[in-house]
């Protein structure tokens, strides 16, 4: 699917005009990658790079254009059980146009940045930016969930509730890379500024991207550590409630088989010294077993198994 824009009164309007010169290009279909092949000079490679969510943020010079891929969070499903995934967003910049590619339908231009575009080259680095506040607010999402399935895991210590843990630490190794990558690509970009042809405000809104995108894989950084942390924390809590619940059951098996032997014993066809015609063998054997499982017990108290 194809949505074209244009920047009139410093706002950029959808419009479906041939001359507009930023397009949108969503889950392109076999004709729509033909054109960009063929028509527009899009190499291959680099257009399923910008398709591919495995796929590194990279930045490289063509003839007619730049090619940016960046990294963005996808869209959260139910069905990720609690992965947060990334994908990935090609930024095509020619001269006097713009071309993204995203592989499913998002919103890209959304926040008040975007009411503000002065040329093409400053949308470029207005998705960039969006995408790492995208990330930051991913961070506090992922933050408010971690607290709550604390809380949960605190009163159950469900499996479930462990296992949404894990799925949101491995979500933050995603992040990190993700963000990791995209700042060596800002680098890049200020690195190449000239060749851009970027303008001061355009460089010190790149100072402005690099600062921001750091302290994002700070937080996610200082996120991932706390909930490593936490899960090494339940582990051994787990671990820990399983070694007393053993300890309990084997002192009770103890408590229950040593007065189960008292009576065994005295049970046996063989010649004991208590007089099978007296009423009191039955409470003196009983009374022996009562006492050896006592005798367990103050034991059991004394050592504080």
């Amino acid at each position: 699917m194809l949505k074209k824009y244009q920047i009139q009164d410093s706002k950029l309007i959808e419009n479906g005009a041939h001359e507009c010169p930023v397009h949108v290009y969503i889950n392109p279909d076999e004709n729509e990658k033909k054109y960009l092949l063929e028509q527009v000079g899009i190499d291959e490679y680099d257009l399923n790079s910008a398709l591919d969510p495995h796929e590194l943020g990279r930045l490289e010079f063509e003839p007619s254009h730049v090619v940016l891929i960046v990294k963005r969070p996808k869209r959260y499903s139910s069905e990720d059980q609690f992965i947060l995934k990334v994908l990935s967003i090609g930024l095509f910049l020619f001269k006097d146009k713009l071309i993204i590619l995203v592989p499913e339908d998002i919103v890209i231009f959304e926040g008040r940045q975007f009411s503000r575009l002065r040329s093409i080259q400053d949308l470029f680095l207005k998705v960039i930016f969006r995408c790492i506040l995208h990330f930051e607010d991913h961070l506090r999402v992922i933050h408010s969930i971690s607290d709550e399935l604390e809380q949960e895991i605190n009163k159950s210590m469900a499996n479930r509730h462990l296992i949404y843990m894990f799925n949101l630490e491995k979500s933050l190794v995603y992040y990190l890379k993700a963000i990791g990558s995209n700042g060596k690509v800002i680098e890049k970009l200020r690195t190449n500024s000239i060749k851009l042809d970027f303008s001061p405000e355009n460089n010190e809104f790149l100072e402005d991207i690099i600062i921001e995108n750091s302290q994002c894989y700070e937080q996610a950084s200082t996120y991932s550590q706390v909930l490593s942390n936490m899960m090494d924390a339940w582990v051994s809590i787990v671990s820990n409630n399983l070694n007393i619940f053993i300890k309990t059951l084997t002192l009770a098996m103890i408590c229950i088989m040593i007065p189960t032997l008292v009576v065994s014993v005295f049970s046996m066809n063989v010649k004991m010294p208590l007089s099978h015609d007296s009423i009191w063998s039955f409470w003196l054997i009983m009374a022996l077993a009562v006492f050896s499982a006592v005798i367990v017990r103050f034991i059991w108290h004394y050592k504080k198994w």
